[in-house]
């Protein structure tokens, strides 16, 4: 097996938003804010080689939208999503599996683009099946008011459209004895996060649970979560085997750093070390 970082690049979000009610004093000294208390993110992506599959996890923001609407979130970086996989050997014809931890646009827009003529969606991927869980289809495709503006129909729709969509909870063993797929309802309804074996270590990428270092702490979690007080009770848990079992952590959004150890001290779960792979 082998596993590659995707750097589809970076984009702003409001510092209180992605921080809930945690005061900015605390959060400013890890992730600091601009002039206009926006910080910059990183959309984090993995590239999974089995040997059977070539599976990605995520595709960023992609390109489709307006300039307008893609100036709200100030896309910067050198960060491309085809550049990156490029780099690690690969073309996007030889994707198998595009395995979507959820559906808001920051984790699945790359997955849809516009043709050459720029008159119809098509598939980034068009060899590859498309993952999600039937619940969280559901919850996007008939979103609640608080996520319908970050579930948006032309990165979802192309997906069903061209037959490509599959449901995790539908059918078993679609990806070999070393990726597990753990589940969290707190950022929003079933959000996907993969663990995945390889040799004698285990990698947990977990998504928007806890999308940066910055984020360990328990009570750090995001105001865009559906369920805030269930997203604490699912850190905890995952948090507890983590450390156990001296799993890797991969952050989604870490401005700078992929991967981190936890470990359990008299405060709470802190981070142990914070390092690229």
């Amino acid at each position: 097996m082998q596993i590659h970082v995707i750097d589809a690049g970076d984009f702003k979000l409001d510092g209180g938003a992605m921080f809930g009610v945690v005061p900015k004093t605390l959060w400013n000294k890890q992730i600091p804010a601009d002039e206009n208390n926006l910080c910059s993110w990183k959309m984090r992506c993995l590239l999974v080689n089995t040997g059977q599959q070539l599976i990605l996890i995520d595709s960023g923001m992609g390109d489709k939208q307006d300039a307008k609407w893609q100036g709200y979130y100030f896309r910067h970086g050198d960060g491309d999503l085809i550049e990156s996989i490029k780099k690690a050997g690969y073309s996007p014809t030889e994707i198998t599996d595009v395995l979507c931890t959820h559906l808001h646009f920051d984790h699945c827009g790359g997955s849809v683009k516009w043709n050459t003529a720029k008159d119809r969606l098509e598939l980034t991927f068009p060899n590859a099946k498309y993952w999600t869980h039937s619940a969280h289809w559901e919850s996007a495709t008939k979103p609640n008011p608080r996520e319908k503006a970050t579930f948006l129909k032309e990165n979802i729709l192309p997906m069903q459209e061209t037959g490509a969509l599959h449901f995790t909870d539908k059918e078993t063993k679609t990806f070999g004895d070393d990726i597990a797929l753990l589940y969290a309802d707190g950022h929003t309804e079933k959000m996907i996060m993969p663990k995945i074996k390889h040799g004698e270590k285990t990698y947990l990428f977990i998504a928007d649970t806890i999308p940066s270092h910055a984020h360990v702490h328990v009570p750090y979690v995001m105001g865009y979560d559906i369920r805030p007080l269930q997203t604490m009770s699912e850190k905890e848990q995952l948090l507890k085997q983590i450390t156990d079992n001296n799993w890797t952590v991969i952050f989604d959004h870490d401005p700078l750093h992929d991967a981190a150890h936890i470990q359990l001290t008299e405060k709470g779960y802190r981070v142990a070390d914070l390092f690229n792979l």
